[in-house]
């Protein structure tokens, strides 16, 4: 059963904008629950039993339920309003997947690296990723059993993030967090561009 139990909001009149944001973030961080949590469809799942190849490679120290792991990507779409429809990917958060990257972000307009704060280290290649792509990101920090380690301003100076990068507290499965976590990324989209394209963006119709 996913995670968002209202029924989809339906579309009237002109088509929606439709829009691709990407879910990224090291091994176990939630990206999976993320997409599950707000997907007015049945997700599209790529999990994987987590087998000995993954020993020494990725830390399950603090996430020793988890059992599965994507191999490939994770797919939901989330409605906001008769005007505009989200498209979720899910990046693979093991590095020997990273291979699939490119092929996943084609196309997004902007992305959410998703943090759990007692592995920080786990997210610098999505950070460097995004970065190096001039991709717009916003930081996610997932509250783990409801709570975050550190404060978001010690947590930006460890990651190292400009101040312009979005920091936001989320709990990957509740459905109105990680909706609010969506809409905080669209706005960052939205503030770079020019009022020009800011008219184009708003006028599409897919």
């Amino acid at each position: 059963m996913y995670g968002n139990s209202e029924q989809p909001t339906p579309l009237r009149g002109r088509n929606p904008l439709s829009v691709k944001f990407v879910v990224a973030g090291g091994f176990g961080v939630g990206k999976t629950t993320m997409v599950n949590a707000v997907s007015e469809i049945e997700p599209l799942r790529t999990e994987a039993a987590i087998t000995g190849a993954s020993v020494g490679i990725d830390d399950t120290s603090k996430v020793q339920t988890k059992t599965t792991t994507t191999v490939a990507m994770d797919f939901g779409r989330l409605t906001i309003d008769d005007e505009l429809v989200l498209f979720l990917f899910g990046t693979p958060g093991q590095d020997r997947f990273g291979f699939m990257w490119d092929d996943i972000t084609t196309g997004a307009l902007g992305a959410v690296v998703l943090v759990d704060s007692r592995r920080l280290a786990d997210c610098f290649f999505a950070i460097d990723y995004f970065e190096r792509r001039q991709i717009p990101f916003v930081i996610a920090v997932n509250r783990f059993n409801g709570v975050v380690d550190h404060t978001l301003d010690d947590i930006r100076s460890a990651l190292n993030v400009d101040a312009g990068v979005p920091m936001v507290e989320c709990d990957a499965r509740q459905l109105e967090s990680v909706r609010t976590t969506l809409l905080v990324l669209f706005d960052l989209i939205i503030s770079k561009l020019h009022p020009g394209e800011q008219s184009d963006l708003l006028r599409q119709a897919c």
